[in-house]
């Protein structure tokens, strides 16, 4: 018996993309006849280069996707620094509902004024 659907999630190998993205430019650029050919033939020279110049596309792919993916800018502030953050936020808040009543109380004394 088959399922015609799943809703089974695959994660794609760190730098993988990254391969498939240089491959698909690449097949792209030069339209070859025999796809699975020249896929091969451009693996083959990424592992030459690879051998060569100790230079892995891949591995170079996984560390820009966890630079944006795994962002640890806030990790390591300190209880001030947050404590500051905190503190402005709730600032910029109170000034917003401040200027929220007195729009409120303008409107209500213009159409007061109005009215009279």
């Amino acid at each position: 018996m088959s399922i015609p659907f799943s809703n089974t999630y695959y994660r794609i190998p760190q730098g993988f993309g990254n391969l498939l993205e240089g491959l698909t430019r690449e097949i792209l650029r030069q339209q070859p006849d025999n796809i699975p050919a020249f896929a091969a033939a451009y693996f083959e020279n990424l592992l030459e280069k690879r051998e060569k110049t100790n230079y892995d596309p891949a591995e170079w792919g996984a560390k820009i996707e966890d630079r944006f993916y795994n962002n640890h800018a806030f990790k390591n502030s300190s209880e001030e620094e947050k404590e500051m953050a905190a503190v402005k936020i709730q600032a910029a808040f109170r000034g917003h509902m401040a200027r929220e009543e007195v729009k409120k109380m303008k409107s209500e004394k213009s159409s007061n004024n109005m009215v009279e």
